[in-house]
C-alpha cells in the first residue's frame, strides 16, 4: 500500500452509509488500490485515464481504469473500454464511477465506452446508469497457445457480458 493512500477498514464500510465524490487519480494510485482491493484480477498493464471516488475525509474508496479495448479487432480509435472497477465495498460507487468514466471519454472525444462482467456478477451498477447489454460472451481457456504462451489471469473458463454506454 502506498503510505499518502488510506483506506478504511472493508468490515466497517459495507454497514454504513457514506456520501461520495469523485476525485482525480494519478495511474500508480489507481494500480495500488486496485492491488489491494480487486477481488480477482491486477491492475492493467497501461490505461487512458482514472478517475476515483472519495468520501467525505477524501479517503479514496473506489477507483475506475480505462483503457484500450483488449480485444484488438475492438480497437477502432475511437473505443474504450473500462478494463477496471474496484471499491473497498461501499455502496453505489461502482455507478458513480461507470457514469463519470462515460462522460470523460465523450468529453475526450470518444463515441464508444464498453465494459465486461464476469458469470455471476449482476450487473447492477451498470443498469443504474443506462449501460446496455450488448453481446454474452461464452467461456474460452484464455490466451495461452502453443506458439504464445501466456498465464492465466483469473478470466480463464469464466462467461463474460459486453457492456456498452448508452446516451
Amino acid at each position: 500500500m502506498l503510505p499518502h493512500l488510506s483506506y478504511p477498514n472493508p468490515i466497517w464500510v459495507r454497514w454504513c452509509h457514506v456520501s461520495l465524490r469523485l476525485v482525480p487519480v494519478r495511474s500508480r494510485e489507481a494500480a495500488a488500490f486496485v492491488r489491494e482491493w480487486h477481488r480477482h484480477h491486477a491492475p492493467p498493464a497501461g490505461q487512458i485515464f482514472a478517475v476515483g471516488a472519495a468520501d467525505g475525509d477524501g479517503i479514496l474508496r473506489a477507483v475506475a481504469i480505462v483503457g484500450r479495448p483488449v480485444a484488438r479487432h475492438l480497437d477502432d480509435r475511437t473505443t474504450l473500454e473500462v478494463t477496471r472497477t474496484c471499491s473497498d465495498g461501499v455502496r453505489n460507487a461502482n455507478s458513480l464511477l461507470y457514469g463519470a468514466a462515460w462522460r470523460a471519454a465523450k468529453a475526450l472525444g470518444y463515441s464508444r465506452l464498453i465494459t465486461y462482467t464476469q458469470e455471476g456478477e449482476s450487473g447492477a451498477s451498470l443498469r443504474g446508469v443506462n449501460w446496455r447489454v450488448v453481446a454474452q460472451r461464452p467461456a474460452r481457456p484464455g490466451w495461452h497457445t502453443p506458439s504464445r504462451p501466456r498465464f492465466s489471469r483469473g478470466s480463464a473458463y469464466v462467461a463474460r457480458t459486453l457492456w456498452e454506454a448508452v446516451g
